[in-house]
């Protein structure tokens, strides 16, 4: 089975950067896309971006881009989401999620939550205005 960990999450000022890091561990016998999620307290859970198990192509919603960044150590079995000036409408709880792909170079971009195979137990982001 495969556990993904989430780590990085913490409280910030408005402007601030934080990185967060998605470990995954356990036998991984196929290739995943990697997405991060967002959940803000009483809302849906919002797509922010997704990368190939490769590392080499990725992808990040409009809501962020050009502040998100997300890459991936494949050697470390570790994904990155760096999150720079920050925003108080960033505030969340952020997720990663595995989606079984036939290819390591493909990117998988969906809003359905439910086709995601694994789900990390999310890490807190809160940032102050």
């Amino acid at each position: 089975q495969v556990q993904l960990v989430e780590s990085g999450g913490g409280s910030v000022q408005a402007g601030a950067s934080l990185g967060l890091s998605c470990v995954v561990l356990g036998r991984t016998l196929s290739t995943y896309s990697m997405a991060w999620f967002r959940q803000a307290l009483g809302t849906d859970r919002e797509f922010v971006g997704a990368i190939s198990w490769n590392g080499a192509n990725a992808q990040v919603a409009d809501s962020v881009k050009g502040r998100f960044t997300i890459s991936k150590d494949s050697a470390a079995n570790t994904v990155y989401l760096r999150m720079n000036d920050l925003k108080p409408e960033d505030t969340a709880v952020y997720y990663c999620a595995a989606y079984q792909t036939p290819q390591s170079n493909v990117v998988v971009t969906t809003r359905n939550w439910d086709l995601y195979e694994y789900w990390g137990q999310g890490t807190q982001v809160t940032v102050s205005s």
